[in-house]
């Protein structure tokens, strides 16, 4: 049977047959295809000759029949800022419903018992599901770091005559059926610039070039035996693949330029997929969620209405905090929100002193609004602004311009940033769990046993960026016209000796010993002294170090970092045995 055929005889197990044109209104199909359908139903023994189904067709239903779910809720939601801060995208509500709770139920009204969910990041919060509605989680510790195709991969063996439903979806009427006919997979109406298909005249999703806006790809997909082998097949084979685990589901559906079910069109209005802190509003501007302390906040502390605060999208997450652009009366903003961990790490009254001690110094963005206590930033959004490509000489040079001016200026304040205290601190994190490099305890004390020469060699304390990554040397260019330079995201700072921002920038940028060398002259453009190099490389394997043990400390929330802290690791072992080659040279020479 092909989709037509299946729709009608779907609509005639319901429905008695009155006429043609009555099943051409109730299934959308024109009337010729109606006509040509029923009668090749009546040809293959689905539709007797009054036009009733068969137990053929019985016997294809029985076989067809949806057996499980795969709800997917797994991941961060990170476009719902500022609420994922505080609940998962699944729970959050709708007419006090939350979300996941209407699609369950919608499920289990269809005669699904068999419900599996996918969860990882707060997973806790959706544990009484499995009391209240019978359930079975699957947790997905890779949430953090990989999509949800690994999601799935984490449910194959559930995925026959399965939905497949992500748990962002509020569903108008039940989207779910007893009865199932042939594999589909639903988009709406409506036209999307961010999909990547488009339903053609055959019902089928045919892929379409970036340019082009195809139907908004709603995500809940039903997958017959058949189709689900496939996928599965599929699934398995791109999760061995690095390159797909950023990927969504969906990668497995694709056969060439198309996928291998049929599209099931909804009415816009009718599924909604939300993503974002102004859907919600747009749905539900009563719901429990759009009452979050960032956006109270924001309201308080620029003299508005809640309502004005709009256009919210999120940034690209940062390691260590969330941000989110904003408008609010014609002007766009940048709100900072601290991550997993932040208050265990991160002095906020500290941070607050350095950026009162760099005030009205045109050395960082413009602060609107800090609170203390919550963490919460607010700064100008500078229209044009850059930051600073570490594989670009220019840019390199121009920033240790900027951040030789800096240090140079002596400011202080009353904290310091001990590497060495920090070190032991972030290990007290993981809570007496050991590292997960086996050789760890040599690493250690080898950069530990660097301190004496640091400490021989270190020369004034100063107000240190400590965090001066390419990522926070902001390029723009001013009301007169000229490119300045601005040193942003102050967390971090504290008195140290300004050498310490040399390595941070050479690690963070993953440079080679080569690239580290031209960073420390483009720092010391009259030349550096050989007791001073040495320095640097020996704070570049004390603070990979440091930053390693930071990154086991956030794993263990988890949030993944990938090759980044596995280069941290490294730089504190290779630059430990360069500082010891660079000493035994300089003893041999005296």
């Amino acid at each position: 049977m092909n989709k037509q055929e299946c729709d009608i005889l779907t609509i005639l197990l319901s429905e008695p047959y009155i006429n043609q044109r009555a099943l051409s209104e109730t299934t959308g199909h024109s009337l010729g295809i109606v006509n040509r359908s029923v009668k090749s139903l009546i040809e293959q023994g689905y539709l007797d000759a009054d036009i009733r189904p068969t137990e053929k067709a019985m016997d294809e239903f029985r076989k067809k029949a949806p057996r499980n779910a795969v709800i997917l809720a797994a991941g961060f939601g990170m476009r719902m800022v500022p609420i994922n801060m505080e609940v998962p995208k699944g729970l959050l509500e709708v007419d006090g419903e939350p979300l996941v709770e209407r699609l369950i139920r919608q499920l289990q009204e269809a005669g699904i018992q068999n419900i599996y969910m996918v969860v990882g990041f707060m997973k806790e919060q959706y544990e009484y599901l499995i009391d209240e509605y019978g359930v079975e989680l699957i947790v997905n510790p890779e949430y953090a770091s990989r999509n949800n195709l690994h999601s799935l991969k984490r449910a194959l063996k559930y995925l026959t005559n399965a939905y497949v439903v992500p748990c962002d979806i509020w569903c108008d009427k039940n989207p779910f059926s007893r009865r199932e006919l042939y594999s589909w997979y639903m988009v709406s109406d409506l036209v999307d610039n961010e999909s990547s298909v488009r339903v053609n005249r055959k019902m089928e999703l045919v892929s379409i070039p970036d340019s082009m806006g195809g139907n908004g790809m709603v995500g809940i997909a039903y997958l017959l035996e058949e189709q689900a082998a496939a996928v599965r097949e599929q699934i398995r084979r791109l999760s061995q693949d690095s390159r797909y685990d950023g990927a969504f589901w969906e990668e497995a559906l694709y056969q060439k330029d198309r996928m291998i079910v049929k599209a099931k069109v909804v009415h816009s209005a009718d599924v909604v997929e939300i993503n974002t802190y102004e859907q919600l509003r747009e749905l539900d501007e009563n719901s429990n969620q759009l009452k979050t302390d960032a956006i109270t906040a924001i309201a308080m502390a620029l003299h508005t209405k809640e309502e004005e605060v709009t256009d919210i999208k999120v940034l690209k997450k940062g390691m260590t905090n969330r941000s989110f652009l904003f408008n609010c009366r014609g002007k766009t903003y940048i709100m900072r929100i601290p991550g997993e961990g932040t208050d265990q790490m991160i002095d906020r009254l500290q941070e607050a002193h350095v950026y009162q001690a760099i005030a009205n110094r045109d050395i960082c963005d413009d602060v609107v609004y800090m609170d203390p206590a919550h963490g919460y930033k607010i700064t100008e959004f500078l229209e044009g602004a850059r930051v600073c490509d570490p594989m670009r000489e220019e840019d390199v040079r121009l920033c240790m311009e900027r951040l030789r001016r800096f240090h140079e200026m002596k400011l202080s304040v009353d904290h310091e940033f001990d590497l060495f205290r920090q070190i032991e601190f972030y290990e007290s994190l993981w809570n007496g769990a050991p590292s997960v490099y086996k050789d760890y305890k040599k690493t250690k004390e080898n950069v530990l046993s660097l301190k004496d020469y640091i400490q021989s060699q270190a020369g004034e304390k100063v107000l240190t960026h400590i965090d001066a990554v390419p990522d926070n040397f902001l390029f723009y260019t001013n009301a007169e016209g000229k490119q300045e330079i601005l040193l942003i995201d102050w967390e971090y700072a504290g008195m140290q000796d300004p050498h310490v921002d040399i390595a941070m920038f050479c690690i963070y940028s993953l440079y080679d010993r080569r690239q580290t060398d031209q960073l420390i002259q483009a720092y010391f453009p009259e030349g550096c002294r050989r007791e001073t190099q040495i320095k640097i490389y020996a704070y570049i394997a004390v603070c990979g170090l440091l930053w390693s043990n930071w990154c086991e400390y956030k794993r263990s929330l988890g949030v993944e970092f990938g090759e980044y802290s596995l280069r941290q690791y490294r730089y504190a072992k290779d630059y430990y045995r360069i500082v010891q080659r660079k000493l035994q040279e300089m003893r041999e020479t005296k």
